[in-house]
């Protein structure tokens, strides 16, 4: 079985490369090998590794950018990947892809079911909407996996944004009206192998699954976790989590609206795997673990 990986040094590719190469044979491509801005080279790409399955971890992710680059987003979230279904229905192939929590537009009281109707609120959230449909319509076999506030030690994300600033900082000023689960690329990767097994032995379904750390919390409660972990840890930093004050949206405005709820509801994806996700403290307090033991945190 031949497994083409693209997006190979996002932090979720980068930890696929870990996951997938027990499977079969991988090949990962990187932005350069397989160019999703240029959705017309793309059959080319494919037909030469002629893959069974094909994982799409490459998407356009700079969320507040897309607002004026939406022709960008357009062709990396939604036109390359209405290309890559096409080649996957002709091919028989599998498509495993991304998605995000911003393509609903929070208003929900309770969590978000894979089934629950889209209303994006950004130009990253449609576009992204804009590549489950493309995928849909083209009538191949897939596996579109919806996920939320990834980080991991590899790239730029919300947990090095926060440790960077407590370094720097006495204060910070974080939003408190935001509601989800933070996902390491950690957890999305080895469940992506299980979700390939599943899939492989009949257990899981064609479709769209929602795959997120268990439990929620804010982005001022993700902050404090962090900040406080980081010092229990002995890091030298400037803040404490006491310091941090909780901010409304409003008081924080950015390009690109955010779901005040990006809560989603794992359960089919567990049933069919019959996983039980862990708290999303448990990936969060690895990671900064794994970022503080490095000598720049060091007293």
């Amino acid at each position: 079985m031949k497994i083409l990986l693209l997006g190979k040094t996002g932090q979720v590719g980068n930890e696929l490369q870990r996951t997938l190469l027990p499977q079969g044979e991988l090949i990962a491509l990187d932005r350069i090998q397989a160019n999703l801005e240029k959705p017309a080279t793309l059959r080319g790409v494919l037909e030469a590794h002629s893959p069974d399955i094909i994982v799409n971890a490459a998407a356009y992710t700079a969320v507040d950018k897309a607002e004026t680059n939406a022709s960008s987003a357009r062709a990396i979230n939604a036109e390359s990947v209405a290309e890559i279904a096409k080649y996957a229905k002709a091919r028989g192939a599998l498509l495993v892809h991304y998605s995000t929590d911003y393509v609903f537009d929070g208003a929900k009281t309770a969590p978000y079911t894979p089934s629950d109707t889209p209303n994006p609120l950004s130009v990253y959230g449609h576009t992204k909407r804009q590549g489950e449909e493309a995928i849909i319509a083209s009538g191949c076999q897939f596996l579109i996996l919806r996920t939320s506030w990834v980080f991991s030690a590899h790239g730029s994300n919300f947990v090095k944004t926060i440790l960077r600033l407590a370094k720097e900082r006495e204060t910070l000023n974080i939003v408190a009206d935001q509601h989800g689960a933070p996902t390491s690329a950690e957890l999305i990767a080895d469940v992506t192998a299980l979700a390939i097994a599943g899939y492989r032995h009949g257990l899981c379904k064609r479709g769209i699954y929602h795959l997120t750390a268990a439990g929620q919390t804010t982005w001022h409660g993700l902050a404090c976790h962090i900040v406080a972990r980081a010092a229990a840890n002995g890091a030298r930093l400037r803040t404490t989590a006491e310091k941090i004050q909780r901010i409304p949206t409003d008081a924080y405005p950015l390009p690109a609206p955010r779901p005040k709820n990006s809560r989603l509801d794992t359960t089919a994806l567990s049933n069919a795997l019959l996983l039980q996700f862990p708290n999303w403290t448990v990936h969060v307090n690895r990671t900064v673990d794994q970022l503080t033991t490095s000598l720049e945190y060091s007293a």
